[in-house]
């Protein structure tokens, strides 16, 4: 199946970073807009306290979720922010690493960012995304 998401990297920016600059869909793609995934259980519980790249990882888990529902796979993310309640980089470095992971050769547009806090009980990791599919 064709895919809508196309990346853009740049020869005039730095290659340090691990994602590509910029993504185009095509007019006819089917957008959809994801609210922050968080480390949630089913029951609302908050996983992996204390945790950061566990708290990602549940993150990315809960995402994948939302985008099979909507018909999309990450392989359709066409950008993501990454929410790290930390005001330490290596705590932000590690959420990042596991988003980064999981999207292996996918690597989308993405803004990550150290924040004061989030919205759940122990919560340290929120992700965001946009996907894009093209509907047959």
């Amino acid at each position: 199946m064709p895919r809508a998401v196309s990346l853009i990297r740049s020869s005039s920016l730095s290659d340090v970073a691990e994602y590509a600059y910029a993504a185009t869909a095509p007019a006819e793609a089917r957008l959809i807009f994801l609210a922050g995934a968080c480390p949630l259980n089913e029951d609302g519980s908050t996983v992996a306290v204390g945790d950061y790249a566990g708290q990602a990882a549940k993150a990315v888990e809960n995402m994948r979720t939302a985008l099979a529902e909507s018909g999309a796979t990450l392989d359709d993310v066409i950008s993501t922010r990454v929410l790290v309640a930390s005001t330490r980089q290596t705590d932000l470095v590690t959420a990042w690493e596991v988003v980064r992971d999981a999207f292996g050769d996918h690597d989308v547009p993405s803004t990550l960012m150290g924040v004061t806090v989030l919205g759940y009980d122990d919560q340290l990791v929120e992700i965001e995304g946009v996907a894009a599919v093209l509907d047959s």
